[in-house]
């Protein structure tokens, strides 16, 4: 099915994106899912590439151009690569939006250079060991004392929390204040007393960094403040939207890829002297998985269409990631399950989706979450 929402420049923006996976990172990502992590290189080639921080303004190397749909096609060329390792969806697509919208002139001069060339990779630090997706549980707190905030606390699960140069980090500012005294304010590497722990073992997307980050009477200046005081948890809800359409855009394009993969499989592997694919259960099962494949992906370019508009809202982003990451995982494991023990080996591609798909559910927003928000506007 034809896509409507690419134009001809975002299809030649898709044919360089094309390249710089083929050149950058293809030949490199065996290699970074052994070490655990990507080369700063690689960030350093994003950015000479245009890649980094597209939708920032011309005058800090950033391309002027807020067409979601870029981040869009860049995020999908990376799933459709198995490219799991560079966390540049957390740079663009999570932390741009909160930078965007909030930095002050300063901070924009101070900060935006190196976002845009790869020199400052950016995270952003929400979650706590005991704060997932309640961010109103957070304990983490940042005290004002004269001209700095005393920031205190720990995060896990930091995505680009190695190589991070800056972090957006969620703390209480006013700890009496509920949601209401959330602030975020940005950790640069460095500050005396801010610490990284391991690198987490995970599961699966073995070559993206993913850290333990604690703060111990970190002095952040206020001159760090992103935003407003007591304006964090606002601005938390307000981005979290894109974030959660970030993850959907992966999970179609990701479930596309494992169906491609299996398709050629299906055709060449054969079974009692003929290809797997001819046995009708085998080809009703690649039947479905292309429906709703095309299903998911028609709600997703509305979504996409309505985020480029600056229209997409909470629900439909709930529902967009709810859906095409639960999609995303019964695909791949139907997947699996027809490459037969072949699908089990490591040398196959779709046994590492096997693993990188597992935390798609979870990560941004786990489903439970999502229908939480999603029934909240049944009215009932």
């Amino acid at each position: 099915m034809a896509r409507a929402i690419f134009t001809e420049e975002h299809e030649e923006f898709r044919d360089m994106v094309r390249s710089f996976i083929e050149k950058e990172i293809a030949p490199y990502h065996a290699q970074w899912e052994k070490d655990g992590i990507v080369s700063r290189q690689v960030w350093e080639a994003a950015g000479r590439q245009g890649l980094l921080g597209i939708e920032m303004p011309e005058e800090y190397g950033g391309g002027g151009n807020t067409d979601y749909r870029y981040y869009a096609v860049f995020n999908e060329e990376l799933a459709k690569a198995s490219a799991s390792g560079p966390g540049f969806a957390v740079h663009n697509d999570v932390c741009g939006g909160y930078l965007l919208g909030l930095l002050n002139d300063e901070q924009k001069a101070r900060w935006l250079p190196g976002y845009c060339s790869g020199e400052l990779i950016a995270a952003i630090a929400m979650t706590e060991p005991a704060a997932g997706s309640d961010l109103q549980g957070i304990k983490s707190t940042a005290i004002l004392d004269g001209d700095d905030y005393v920031l205190n606390g720990s995060k896990t699960f930091i995505t680009n929390g190695i190589l991070s140069d800056i972090v957006i980090v969620a703390a209480k500012t006013d700890p009496s204040a509920g949601a209401r005294g959330v602030s975020l304010l940005v950790v640069e590497r460095g500050m005396e007393g801010f610490s990284r722990g391991r690198n987490l073992d995970k599961v699966g997307m073995h070559a993206q960094d993913t850290a333990e980050l604690f703060f111990d009477a970190v002095r952040v200046p206020k001159a760090n403040l992103l935003g407003e005081e007591g304006m964090g948890f606002i601005y938390l809800m307000q981005n979290l939207a894109r974030e959660r359409l970030c993850i959907a855009v992966s999970a179609v394009a990701g479930a596309q890829s494992a169906f491609e993969q299996t398709l050629e499989y299906a055709k060449t592997r054969e079974a009692f002297g003929r290809p797997i694919g001819k046995f009708q259960h085998n080809r009703f099962t690649l039947a479905e998985i292309k429906t709703e494949i095309t299903v998911s992906r028609a709600f997703l370019d509305q979504c996409i269409d309505k985020e480029s508009r600056g229209e997409l809202d909470a629900e439909e982003a709930s529902m967009v990631k709810y859906w095409t990451t639960e999609m995303l995982k019964t695909v791949v494991d139907r997947c699996v399950q027809l490459h037969g023990g072949y699908g089990y080996m490591n040398e196959y591609p779709i046994a590492k989706a096997y693993q990188d798909v597992r935390i798609q559910t979870i990560f941004g927003g786990t489903t439970e979450i999502m229908k939480e928000i999603i029934g909240r506007g049944l009215g009932i």
